[in-house]
């Protein structure tokens, strides 16, 4: 990655200056292009050491945006997520504040708390050791068996969180330090003006899949393969398939990806949402979707191997249903767009995946017209010092 690649581009949003791009590409017939052609040698995808490297130096030191602000909309309410074998217990305390905890109890270690909702108190069930929503030990049968015990050392081990433009993010080492704006650099100011936390959380549905972690995230940083893979979906219908305006924000990107109305677009607009989907690239492993209606979330994690990996398909919308027919209008598009993820985009990922792990030619080609895929594999490659031409 280059000097010139990290320049960031306005921190406002210009809705005008941009539907005017997006405009100018549908009716040239063309996309923004990188200036070459990538090669990506194979091992990138399948090498075991490369695949510890990723987890260990980017997943386990990184912010990695676990839960929406809008999925612990109450004080009290809490949520368990497995993070790369890992528990994770997240909370809101009774002044708000959000906590992540490995969710371990201190004594022999079974889960206080499983599944999402409301509660004040997560009780162990093996001895019934009991901590509240700031992680803190309150209870515990026995007290006498356990006099010399400090309870103020032995809570939940808490992980560094923050809460930021929407998302808890969550680094999964302890001792850690997190900095959520100095990650995001100039993307903070850009998703700041989107207001997420102010979405109304819908649903989330996590499934894995037979494909490298990588290779998955690559198919959200271009729309080369709408009109082979969405044609004939809701996605493909409403897009402009292989043109998009591409803007780089250092390790992050974001695509505006054309509606076909484009071309009717007034000479001043209000909102680009009206004739663009903002994709945007969040290193190391999400992929939002802002879109009118609501923002598509799309993280993906490596799974236990090379070839495999977890995905979490989600969905908030931009403003609270005022009604129930509106919010059964939010499912139905939900539906719809988690349809064509799940039975095109990862219907056809793991044919992929079989070509990385059988393949016999040395390198993948990434396109001139593909720049967001060449943006996240250079984005990869810098944080971890890689040489892309070994092969």
């Amino acid at each position: 990655m280059t000097d010139a690649d990290l320049v960031p581009p306005p921190t406002q949003l210009d809705a005008t200056a941009l539907v005017v791009r997006a405009r100018a590409l549908v009716e040239s017939g063309t996309t923004d292009l990188a200036d070459h052609l990538l090669e990506v040698p194979l091992w990138y995808y399948r090498d075991a050491d490369l695949f510890e490297r990723e987890r260990t130096e980017i997943l386990a030191t990184t912010p990695l945006a676990l839960v929406p602000t809008c999925r612990l909309a109450e004080p009290d309410d809490f949520l368990v997520r497995e993070v790369l074998g890992t528990s994770v217990l997240v909370t809101r305390d009774g002044s708000g504040q959000a906590h992540a905890f490995l969710n371990y109890c201190r004594h022999r270690g079974a889960r206080p708390a499983e599944g999402c909702g409301s509660s004040r108190r997560f009780t162990c069930p093996y001895h019934a050791w009991t901590y509240d929503t700031e992680g803190q030990l309150v209870g515990l049968p026995g007290p006498e068996a356990f006099t010399d015990l400090d309870r103020s050392t032995h809570g939940l081990v808490e992980l560094p969180s923050e809460e930021r433009n929407g998302f808890i993010w969550v680094v999964l080492t302890a001792d850690a330090e997190i900095d959520v704006a100095a990650h995001l650099g100039p993307l903070d100011a850009e998703l700041t003006q989107w207001h997420l936390d102010t979405s109304e959380f819908l649903v989330d549905r996590t499934f894995t899949s037979s494909v490298n972690w990588k290779s998955a995230l690559e198919a959200f940083a271009e729309n080369y393969h709408f009109a082979y893979v969405h044609g004939n979906s809701l996605i493909g219908q409403n897009t402009v398939g292989n043109t998009g305006a591409f803007d780089p924000f250092g390790l992050h990107h974001r695509l505006a990806f054309p509606s076909p109305w484009i071309v009717h677009a007034p000479e001043e607009v209000e909102s680009a949402l009206d004739y663009v989907s903002l994709i945007y690239s969040v290193f190391p492993n999400l992929v939002l979707a802002v879109t009118v209606v609501g923002t598509e979330i799309i993280e993906i994690l490596p799974g236990d191997e090379p070839g495999t990996c977890t995905v979490l398909h989600g969905w908030m919308a931009m403003l609270p249903a005022p009604d129930e027919a509106t919010r059964a209008g939010y499912f139905e598009l939900y539906e719809a767009v988690h349809a064509a993820l799940r039975n095109e985009d990862f219907a056809m990922l793991p044919s992929c995946g079989e070509a990385i792990r059988q393949a016999q030619h040395d390198h993948m080609v990434i396109g001139r017209n593909e720049i967001g895929v060449q943006n996240v594999v250079r984005a990869f490659a810098a944080t971890l010092d890689l040489d892309l031409t070994a092969y």
